[in-house]
Order: structure tokens, then sequence, then C-alpha cells
């Protein structure tokens, strides 16, 4: 799909993205990727008389001549919170070809698709931003004036560019996992560029899993520029976007170390979540985030 950048940051475009990523791809898909994961049995009780028997535990029956229903923790689908790192280094790159998405722009049209999907399916949805401290929290609701809340919340990440904004992922992390008191699926959109120490970042992240929260990491980078660090042999002039620093080099001078370097952060995040459980999703944001989600959707419609 084409994306023009006069009429991206529109609200109504911005839904209209949403829509139709998620009609376009979920078309054809036999079963519901998200359908009913929070459905928690907690416990059994006496049938009685005029109550559905679609929930009676027959396998008790078989045992006791009793016959018990299933009493489930909530009759609800799912509750899902959808975590958007707003930090300045998701503003990368700040100069990009035109119908490319940068890094917050790729999150927060993807986050709108899982948006779209989860109101379709009646399904709870709430929002957390961060970048150093959290910005934005909401709970998990399912009517349609939060979901205008919501999306209005990415339109405002859309049009405010954040300068020198650091990040702390391990502290929000922390914060969000305390906060969500019920179990839910987590989707954490970040570069994970964080000057934390990464073991911290990698406690945030089992605290969520620890609270029986499904995690899925994610892990938006210009992979080119980022991670291959594919420059032209000139003179250049690097700028930290959280911390302003500068720096001036030609590129030839440090790729070898910097690509090692990066590819170890990476084979070690990769490792963690592996470790931890957490579904990590590579969003590299050159891909587009179309064949990116639907990949995605597709794997996990497999897994159910």
């Amino acid at each position: 799909m084409t994306i023009h950048q006069q009429d991206f940051f529109q609200f109504d475009q911005l839904d209209l993205l949403a829509r139709q990523v998620v009609e376009g791809f979920i078309i054809g898909l036999h079963k519901s990727p998200y359908h009913g994961f929070s459905v928690e049995f907690a416990e059994h009780r006496l049938h009685n008389v005029g109550d559905s028997i679609k929930d009676i535990d027959w396998k008790v029956f078989a045992r006791t001549e009793k016959l018990y229903t299933k009493k489930f923790e909530e009759e609800t689908n799912l509750r899902c919170q959808i975590v958007i790192d707003a930090s300045s280094s998701m503003y990368f790159p700040q100069e990009r070809e035109e119908n490319k998405l940068n890094k917050i722009e790729f999150s927060c049209v993807s986050a709108a698709a899982l948006m779209y999907l989860l109101r379709k399916q009646r399904d709870a949805v709430g929002l957390t931003i961060f970048d150093s401290e959290i910005k934005v929290q909401t709970t998990a609701k399912t009517n349609a004036m939060h979901h205008q809340l919501l999306m209005n919340e990415l339109y405002k990440l859309l049009t405010t560019i954040q300068i020198q904004k650091s990040t702390n992922a391990a502290k929000s992390l922390h914060q969000i996992a305390d906060s969500i008191h019920k179990r839910s699926l987590v989707f954490i959109f970040s570069d994970m560029i964080d000057m934390s120490d990464e073991n911290e970042i990698f406690l945030a992240l089992q605290h969520l899993k620890h609270s029986k929260h499904e995690v899925v990491l994610f892990h938006v980078v210009d992979k080119t520029k980022e991670e291959d660090f594919k420059f032209e042999n000139r003179p250049y002039k690097f700028i930290d976007l959280e911390t302003g620093e500068e720096l001036k080099l030609q590129p030839n001078q440090v790729k070898d170390f910097y690509v090692q370097k990066m590819n170890e952060r990476k084979a070690s995040l990769k490792l963690k979540c592996a470790q931890y459980k957490i579904d990590f999703v590579e969003a590299d944001i050159n891909e587009g985030y179309q064949p990116v989600l639907l990949s995605y959707l597709v794997k996990r419609n497999k897994m159910v």
C-alpha cells in the first residue's frame, strides 16, 4: 500500500490503515489468532437446573456421577495492553525516503492495526506510552469511545517530535507489570535502546512473565542503518537523538566493530526472550508494517 506523507498524519487515515491491514490479512484465516486467550478455569460448582450444559465437566461426572459445572475466572475475551516506547531514538530516521515510515510511525500504525483487530473481536485493549517514565497509561476497555481515545493518543505521537527524550525501559516495564492486575497479552514496540544495565531490562521483562502475562516484543529497528551500518564511505556527523552527543567519523573506521557489538546485543536479547518464553518479533521498518504483522499473525494463528 502506498502511504503519502501529506495525508498520513490524519486521524482518519490512521484508522483506515489499521482497517486495511486487518481486513486484508485476516480474511482467509480459519481461526482468530487471539479469541478467548484470557478465559481461565477457576473452580467447579454444582450444576443447577437451567444452567447451560456446555460447561459441564463430564470427566468429573464419570468419576462421581454428579454434575459439576466448570466456573471460569472471567467469561470475556482477551485483555491486551499495547506498550510503545516514545523516546527520541524511536523517531529515527528523521530524514527518510518518501512513503517510508520511521520507527515511531511503524509502531503507531502497527498498534492501530492490532487495536482495530481487538475491537473487532470485542476484546479489551489498553495503551501505555513511555520514554524515561510512563507518559500515558490506560486500562483495557472495549467500548468505542475508549478506542477513539487510544487512536487519539497514537495521533499525538505521530504529530509530536520528541527532542532529547531518553529511555528507561526497565523502570517503565516494572511499573507496567505492577499496574496490570489481570492476566493480559502485552505487546511491546521498542528498539530496546536503553542506557540502563542490560540485565535490568531482562529483569523487567521477566517481571511481566512472573505476573503471568503473555509478552510479545516487537523489536523495531532500521536494520540497514542501525544494525548493518550501511553508509557511504565519507565523513558523517552522527548525533545521539536522546542525548544530543555528536561524533564525527567515517563509517568504515568503525563498521566491523559496531556490527559485531550490535549482533551480540541482539543475540543476547533474543536468547533472554527465549528463556523467559517471550515472543520476539524482528520488526525491520524497511520491510513495512504489513509484512511484519502478517508474518506474526499467521504464525500465531498456527499456534492456536
